[in-house]
């Protein structure tokens, strides 16, 4: 799959001249936010479903990511802003057996059933990886998702050595965790502040609340409640 090529952010009108400035170059920087998703419908939906709980939390976050340019930003050769058309997740498969994991990746589809198609094989496929990137080196227009489904966290921070030229974002799941009557999904985004503002992320992570809060999207439901062994799959974070 041949990558497309960014498109130069015009410097003269964009707004964020002078804040990717210093935050490239001056203050260089990144940051994390780290919320608990009300995902409460979107694990009802899922319990009628035999789709993958994992692989809708992927695409949720790929279709929030790419309605915003400054999540689909990357860098030049003269290190210059440019935006991707389209950005596609890279996500973590366990292997339980060697206790490591390796990263797959699948081109975004705005069809949450064409890409849970492309998507949801490569759990299977690479469950027993040896090899770190299965399918190769992901494309440059990938962006990375985690998920750490033994254990849920209030905070997750990434600390990147020489990361500054990584404008991409970062994901990382946790555990649903029950409180009262709702379900709540811990999502941690590690930014750079040279491509998004704190109020890009907010906005970022209310997207993906409203996403989920209607999960008409997932479709192909079984019948309400399903078998105990669909309820199971259902709330299952693979």
């Amino acid at each position: 799959m041949n990558a497309p090529v960014p498109t130069p952010v015009d410097l003269d009108t964009w707004p964020r001249r002078e804040h990717f400035a210093h935050y490239r170059r001056r203050v260089p920087c990144t940051y994390s936010m780290t919320v608990e998703v009300d995902v409460t419908e979107f694990t009802a939906a899922l319990r009628r479903s035999p789709r993958k709980s994992y692989v809708a939390q992927v695409w949720a976050l790929a279709t929030v990511v790419n309605r915003h340019e400054e999540f689909r930003m990357c860098l030049t050769e003269s290190g210059d802003p440019a935006v991707w058309p389209v950005v596609h997740p890279a996500f973590t498969v366990f292997n339980a057996e060697r206790e490591t994991f390796a990263c797959v990746w699948t081109p975004y589809d705005a069809d949450f059933g064409a890409f849970h198609e492309a998507a949801a094989p490569l759990l299977a496929e690479h469950a027993h990886a040896t090899e770190f990137f299965p399918q190769g080196p992901p494309p440059p227009n990938a962006f990375d998702v985690s998920s750490l489904p033994w254990r849920s966290f209030t905070g997750f921070n990434l600390n990147i050595r020489n990361g500054y030229d990584h404008l991409a974002p970062i994901f990382t799941l946790g555990r649903y965790v029950s409180r009262g009557d709702r379900v709540l999904l811990p999502v941690a985004v590690q930014a750079h502040h040279a491509a998004a503002d704190g109020f890009h992320t907010a906005r970022l992570v209310n997207e993906l609340e409203e996403l989920v809060a209607d999960p008409s999207w997932i479709g192909w439901c079984r019948r309400a409640g399903g078998t105990a062994a669909e309820r199971t799959r259902g709330v299952s974070q693979t």
